[in-house]
């Protein structure tokens, strides 16, 4: 595989962007609806560039929640350096300047025969093409203790809002000389840099106002993307602070004691005063119920035009989809989101299709001012997407460097969110 430069990749993003923005529906045609469901990163995209690409498509976006707090960023939170309210975005700019359908109800069915959503209301709404963005559900039966209840005392976090809220306060009332235990699922897992971040970036915490405090990351896999920079950074920064033990070494966690703070694994217990339990994922719960995923528990997709294999006209795009080599990322979300995009106005106006532009970019934080970054181009490839170009940032580089993506990053998110929710705030 080739080793591509940022500035190469990124050239290649702003040709991709170029070439697709320039699009325009046909004029004069009835309009066609086009529902999506889900107001993340992926259904705020893909409803923002269906409604771009031209005005003869209604687009309606169906998401219960008014604003969206990203869970990207959200260990900067917890670690006292951004505000939860920094991370949270409306969509007044998708309605008002797009002329999108916001409606802030929940999709409870999906009738793919009568292409029909229905709302816990009771409506039911008609579609030509539904985009479905779910997200992730958790597999709370994976280990023995840990149900949902039991994540309202030992939270996980993986969604970003009081559950965020209330591990931040389980932090700050942590006595000095206390273990923060992080239980890492096995992949695929959203963000997988983001347990290791979050380690790193709790253990700042600790090292201003709890220095006697440790870190004790129980992992269910043996090695880990990127391991190499955080080893490097746990030593720099945090030596003797952080613990990695891999499955091979603990046999896996077996169960939670939720009473007594306490972790159990095939060989040992541990006890800590916060416990950060992750569980492991699939797809969301209404893409599972209306059939899109499959036996993996994941939804299988056309990696051209992210339409479903088990179901037609119904789309999916984020971290609920089976995608190859592409990481579920937010700026994954966002780029396999513009590719549905246009491949949906293409479909519903017989315009013609090019081949998706698909990028990620990841930014993860090993310290308050020390960040490294990885850019990958993927391309569909047979029944996946398959990573082809790489730049990531080495062990190696200067602390300028690092300094210097750490700022990038904290630009990349303003500008970022601005794309996804056509606002900055």
């Amino acid at each position: 595989m080739r080793r591509w430069t940022r500035r190469e990749l990124g050239g290649l993003t702003g040709a991709a962007l170029l070439a697709v923005t320039s699009f325009r529906l046909a004029r004069g045609q009835a309009r066609p609806r086009v529902i999506v469901v889900g107001g993340g990163v992926g259904g705020a995209t893909v409803a923002r560039y269906v409604a771009m690409t031209g005005n003869n498509i209604e687009v309606v976006l169906i998401e219960p929640k008014t604003r969206y707090t990203t869970c990207f960023f959200s260990n900067l939170y917890l670690a006292g350096l951004r505000s939860l309210e920094s991370l949270s975005h409306g969509y007044e700019a998708l309605a008002g300047r797009h002329g999108i359908t916001v409606i802030h109800e929940a999709a409870v069915s999906i009738d793919p025969a009568a292409k029909a959503v229905g709302l816990a209301t009771g409506t039911r709404l008609h579609y030509e093409r539904l985009v479905l963005s779910p997200g992730i559900a958790f597999k709370f039966d994976a280990i023995e203790g840990y149900d949902k209840a039991a994540s309202e005392v030992l939270p996980h976090a993986w969604t970003a809002g009081p559950q965020s809220e209330l591990l931040r306060r389980q932090l700050e009332s942590m006595e000095d000389g206390g273990v923060f235990a992080i239980v890492i699922p096995p992949d695929p897992i959203r963000c997988p840099p983001a347990p290791y971040e979050r380690a790193s970036l709790v253990a700042a915490y600790f090292k201003q106002h709890k220095p006697k405090a440790r870190v004790l990351i129980l992992d269910a896999k043996d090695t880990f993307k990127q391991q190499d920079l955080f080893e490097e950074a746990w030593q720099r920064y945090y030596p003797g602070m952080i613990e990695w033990l891999p499955a091979q070494f603990t046999g896996g966690v077996k169960s939670i004691d939720v009473k007594g703070r306490a972790i159990r694994t095939a060989g040992d217990t541990f006890k800590a005063a916060v416990i950060n339990v992750i569980p492991a994922h699939m797809a969301g719960d209404l893409a599972r119920q209306t059939g899109l995923a499959d036996k993996t528990g994941w939804c299988p997709i056309d990696p051209a035009t992210f339409e479903s294999t088990m179901q037609k006209d119904i789309h999916l795009v984020g971290d609920a989809i089976a995608s190859g080599d592409m990481p579920k990322s937010a700026f994954s979300a966002n780029s396999q989101a513009k590719a549905c995009a246009f491949a949906i106005a293409a479909a519903l106006t017989g315009a013609p299709r090019g081949p998706p532009h698909l990028f990620n970019t990841c930014f993860t934080f090993l310290a308050p001012e020390d960040a490294y970054s990885n850019a990958i181009v993927y391309r569909p490839q047979a029944d996946k997407l398959k990573a082809l170009h790489t730049f990531v940032n080495q062990v190696n580089e200067g602390p300028e460097i690092r300094q210097r993506v750490a700022r990038e990053a904290r630009d990349w998110y303003r500008a970022f969110t601005a794309d996804v929710f056509g606002s900055s705030g």
